[in-house]
């Protein structure tokens, strides 16, 4: 949600901290906070003017009216605060409907001042700008303040000024306030705007010789803007609306939702009820709760929530969890019912999230039979069957009642069923697979003539597109009427190459000659060309790094479709509408600040461009265009008949609603004509009646659906339009929220709108009007589908519609990933791994989870004996690969890989190349003979050859023995590396038997020469291939292999790395330039008769 209530201190250290004014605002940061854990003496000792002034204390938990509560002591010392909050701290007390525990107050200074000081003010925001409401007389008497309030106006951009704000508001004032108040009031309009307040109430304002004072304050902050304001808010608490506590859980989701790109919401009603919901999407969230409360369950409601923006296996697995703990807790005598419902998704991956879901269940299932939990499930959206059919599995298995319907049920019957209002069929109907819908049934290739998707019902006029019609100059362009046609082209803003896939799909299904997609920006890259697909053949859509390529090579293209992110969308937006050839634009983004989507609005007026969201799926016009994800999957537009038009339009705010309403007209009706869903959000860029007139003024739209909701008046113009006589065709509306009125506390459902400020505002108040107004409006949603069908056969009676005969869409080849998603198809793998797995939620190391590695603290050396060997080595084995990495880190700048990577640092090179060109010199003659010397000593000792013969045997052929000898060290000057191995070896390992060997050897070749002693490559060599052999976690062959493959080469390489890059890293941090070789250390060596 946007508007979010904030404590009075809260919002008091907003103004006292930024409010800009030459009016003396007296009592800055004068309060003081109590709880029950408050101890006054330090108290007193942090703010002291406690004990020196006279005192009003009062609770600070969003309590309206507190004054006429006898909520508020007056003029007490600190002795008597104390004393007045001894009846009332942490004691339960009736606001209205709510029962609450007091438990939170403010304690000020005590401000005596005459009533005539008295004054009131209140900002707050609407779709044309922001009003400051002023009277004169202000405190608790003050009335209806929207009746006798002086208000002015302040459009979006606009600035306001003293001089408007004496001549507007102050006419009763006294002449010395007036400059005073004008100051203030300019002064806190600023703040209000600056730290994007929504609503900001004082009452009252005291103004005396001394100054203002602030004595009570009520405020509303944006909480979308967090992003732009959160160096000056810090870390905002909202607290809960009074008579519900702020339970941890609701926190914890809280956070999980702010982590998340997707949508997670919860609201604790009434923990103890047995009713409980997990609702996918925010619409549906409010439609289930409505039903639940029609039917009579309104005080066993126990939440209210909702998951939805394809949240992952593990967001949804941890939502779950949270949900069936809370509902476990307690034992209700009758049992409990989980209600595991949704609309249809548009692009949500519904077998995905109930996996996560069906984890939760199995962890759970103990408690759930316990508890005598029944689990009601409904729901459609991409691959729908497969969640239902794993849902139903997990109920045969775990023995818990599971009841799981699809798209054939409508989607609130499962609450019927859950509360026994209606009887829960023995066999629900199975809809058919996905694929039934996405394979060619028709057993023809060829694409069906274009006609087809001409008209639906006869005799109708085909609309294409009407421009915007051009206004006088100054005045706003007047939008088009026909927003897409099968001609339309657009441009998508983002990398979302499934939802332009989808809209392909759709165009072909649709026999488009055409696709609806021109091009597509993304800032984030350079110009380039993007594979999609066409029908069976593959094409290229060009992406464009910035806007203005895009618009000037693609002069057809007037939508555009932006994916924006939420902190972008706004000035992706503006600069859109800088460009004349578009007229749509589809914001997709939620949570965009509602001061930012009241500037697009604005522009967007002035420009005559119609703005469908933000907080959207988009829309469809069958036939002709599909914005985005809009209409799900192809299995879904199909079903749905949405690749030919209908007769009935549609228009929702919420985007899966707007899909279920594709369902409900398609299963009652000849179809949709086209839909829209203006999005969740406060203010949406159009609004229900600009598109119930476009439906009107189109010839082949012939009823009118539209799906309200509680929150905003804009439902009141369609009934003012049907009285006028400007809408004539039948009009079936329902709102959803009638719940909210059912509530005892103030509950904000999953859209940013969808909360009513005033009566006129409930969704019970808005259906009633529609119906006395002349609209078809059902008792209630469950009843929607049933009005729609009866209105639908009226027309048909009467020939205004006349159904024409289906014709089948073209077949469009199913993607091969979701071919196999679906369990269709199986393709021989391209690569095979067996030691890490990244897919699930989270990694793996040979089957060992990455928490349960950090756990065991099996160190590097253990890591590496997970990757490298697929195993859990024995502690001494993992210190022994740890020790070996070290030794073998560095030698010096000398080595041959050492220069190579100084000299390539020098030369301006990266850390990548300078480290590879110093690998490239490991070989047989530097640091590669760690396998050269183990598969050597093996091979000898293997076959039962006594070391002198070994020695002679190499010598006798001509070869090196690899691992023996060194340039600077031999038997008289030993290297330390290899003697703090040998120790480690022979405490650590059961047996020694290569690495003696190997020994012996060495006394050989040192009684030649003293340098040709063991070195740290052949110690490391023998020594891991007895490891190998004798830790007991190989067989021999094994052990073997991994010699023979080259494994122990690579302790080398990953151990020199380290020393590599500190070389790299050195040289850089000497700032060493280009590296010449001197010449003097260079024999030149040249031909006789060249040097002649």
């Amino acid at each position: 949600m946007s508007a979010k209530a904030i404590s009075e201190q809260t919002g008091k250290e907003f103004l006292y901290k930024y409010i800009c004014t030459s009016a003396a605002v007296q009592n800055r940061f004068r309060y003081a906070n109590v709880t029950a854990e408050t101890d006054f003496d330090r108290l007193a000792q942090e703010h002291p003017w406690l004990l020196t002034e006279r005192l009003v204390v009062k609770p600070d938990q969003l309590i309206k009216r507190r004054g006429k509560l006898g909520l508020v002591g007056v003029n007490l010392d600190l002795t008597g605060v104390r004393e007045w909050l001894k009846s009332r701290l942490m004691r339960e007390t009736t606001v209205g409907k709510a029962k609450g525990v007091l438990k939170n107050f403010l304690i000020e200074p005590f401000v005596p001042h005459k009533q005539e000081e008295e004054f009131y003010v209140c900002i707050y925001a609407t779709r044309e700008g922001d009003y400051v409401l002023f009277h004169h007389e202000g405190g608790v008497d003050v009335g209806d303040v929207d009746a006798k309030a002086k208000k002015l106006l302040i459009g979006v951009d606009e600035k306001i000024s003293e001089d408007s704000v004496k001549k507007e508001l102050l006419t009763h004032v006294p002449n010395d306030k007036k400059a005073v108040l004008a100051s203030f009031i300019v002064g806190l309009f600023n703040l209000y705007e600056d730290l994007f307040f929504t609503y900001l109430e004082i009452n009252p304002l005291v103004v005396t010789k001394d100054g203002v004072y602030v004595l009570d304050m009520a405020a509303k902050i944006d909480a979308t803007a967090d992003y732009i304001c959160k160096a000056k808010w810090g870390d905002v608490e909202f607290p809960p609306p009074f008579g519900r506590e702020a339970y941890p859980e609701e926190a914890y989701i809280a956070d999980l939702d702010a982590k998340s790109g997707a949508s997670l919401k919860l609201t604790l009603l009434n923990p103890r009820g047995r009713i409980w919901t997990m609702v996918a999407g925010g619409g549906a969230s409010v439609v289930y709760s409505d039903t639940i409360c029609d039917l009579g369950g309104v005080n066993e409601l126990a939440n209210y929530g909702e998951y939805s923006g394809a949240p992952s296996e593990q967001q949804t697995y941890d939502y779950a969890k949270t949900i069936l703990s809370l509902m476990t807790r307690e034992k209700h005598h009758e049992g409990k019912v989980l209600i595991i419902g949704g609309s249809i998704a548009n692009f949500t991956n519904v077998a995905a999230t109930f996996k996560g879901i069906v984890r939760a269940i199995k962890d759970y299932q103990v408690p759930l039979k316990e508890h005598e939990v029944t689990i009601f499930v409904r729901r459609g959206g991409p691959n729908y069957q497969e969640g239902l059919r794993v849902m139903g599995e997990v109920g045969k298995t775990t023995g818990i009642p599971i009841h799981v319907f699809g798209t054939e049920t409508h989607m609130t019957a499962i609450v019927g069923m859950a509360l026994g209002h209606r009887p829960i069929p023995n066999q629900p109907p199975v809809a058919a697979h996905t694929a039934n819908f996405l394979l060619n049934s028709s057993g023809s290739t060829s694409t069906p003539a274009s006609s087809r998707t001409a008209s639906f019902s006869e005799n109708r006029a085909r609309v294409e597109s009407s421009p915007a019609k051009k206004a006088k100059t100054g005045a706003p362009i007047a939008k088009a009427t026909t927003l897409f046609s099968k001609h339309t082209k657009s441009i998508v803003w983002g990398m979302q190459t499934r939802a332009v896939q989808g809209m392909l799909d759709f165009d072909y299904v649709c026999s488009r000659d055409e696709p609806s997609v021109a091009a597509m920006v993304y800032p984030f890259t350079g110009d380039h060309k993007q594979k999609f697909y066409w029908g069976h053949k593959e094409i290229l859509i060009p992406v464009y790094k910035n806007m203005s390529d895009a618009m000037k090579k693609h002069p057809d293209v007037d939508v555009l479709i932006s994916f924006a992110s939420l902190r972008s969308a706004f000035d992706s937006t503006m600069e859109t509408m800088q460009y004349p050839q578009i007229h749509t634009i589809a914001i997709i983004a939620e949570g965009i600040p509602e001061a930012h989507t009241r500037k697009i609005i604005k522009t967007a007026d002035e420009k005559g461009i119609t703005i469908i969201g933000p907080a959207t799926v988009g829309g469809i016009k069958p036939g002709c265009f599909k914005i985005g994800n809009t209409g799900g999957m192809l299995d879904n537009i199909l079903a749905s008949k949405l690749y030919r038009p209908g007769s009935v339009a549609y228009v929702s705010r919420s985007g899966g609603m707007s899909n279920e309403l594709n369902n409900i007209i398609s299963r009652t009706t000849d179809g949709v004509f086209e839909g829209v869903a203006i999005g969740g959000d406060r203010y949406p860029g159009s609004v229900f009646t600009d598109h119930v007139l476009r439906y009107q003024d189109t010839p082949g739209v012939k009823m009118i659906v539209v799906l309200g909701e509680i929150g905003g008046t804009e439902e009141y113009k369609i009934c003012e339009a049907i009285k006028q006589g400007r809408i004539t065709k039948p009009v079936v509306c329902w709102c959803i929220g009638t719940c909210a009125t059912m509530f005892s506390s103030e509950v904000q459902f999953g859209h940013a709108g969808a909360c009513a400020n005033q009566a006129s505002e409930t969704a019970v108040a808005k259906n009633k009007a529609l119906k006395e107004a002349g609209a078809f409006v059902p008792k209630s949603f469950d009843e929607l589908g049933e009005i729609i069908r009866s209105v639908y056969d009226d027309l048909v009676a009467k020939g205004v519609i006349q159904p024409a005969e289906e014709m089948p869409p073209p077949t469009v080849p199913m993607d091969y990933s979701w071919a196999r998603e679906l369990g269709l198809i199986r393709k021989p793998a391209s690569f095979m791994t067996s030691i890490c797995d990244e897919r699930g939620q989270e990694l793996i190391y040979a089957g060992m989870p990455i928490t349960e590695v950090f756990k065991s603290e099996i160190g590097l050396g253990g890591t590496l004996g997970l990757l490298w060997f697929q195993r859990r080595l024995p502690r001494y084995a993992c210190q022994f690969i740890e020790m070996c990495l070290m030794v073998t880190a560095d030698h010096g700048p000398a080595v041959s890989g050492a220069h190579n990577t100084i000299v390539c640092a020098r030369a301006g090179k990266d850390l990548i190349s300078s480290l590879t060109s110093g690998l490239l010199t490991i070989g047989d003659r530097f640091g590669g003979a760690l396998d050269a010397a183990a598969k050597q000593f093996s091979k000898a000792f293997d076959s039962g050859m006594l070391p002198m013969e070994f020695v002679n045997k190499m010598k006798k052929d001509g070869k090196l023995i690899m691992g023996i000898g060194h340039r600077v060290k031999s038997i008289n000057n030993p290297d330390m590396r290899v003697q703090i191995l040998k120790d480690f070896v022979k405490q650590h390992f059961s047996s020694t038997q290569l690495l003696d060997y190997a020994l012996d050897v060495e006394k050989i070749t040192t009684s030649k020469k003293p340098n040709l002693i063991l070195n740290v490559d052949g110690f490391i060599g023998v020594a891991f291939v007895d490891l190998l052999r004798t830790c007991g976690g190989f067989t021999r062959d094994e052990a073997d292999e991994f010699v023979e493959i080259g494994a122990l080469n690579g302790i080398f390489v990953l151990g020199r790395s380290m020393g590599f890059i500190g070389h790299y890293l050195d040289q850089k941090r000497l700032k060493q330039g280009l590296y010449r070789h001197p010449w003097d250390d260079i024999s030149y060596v040249l031909p006789e008769h060249m040097s002649m």
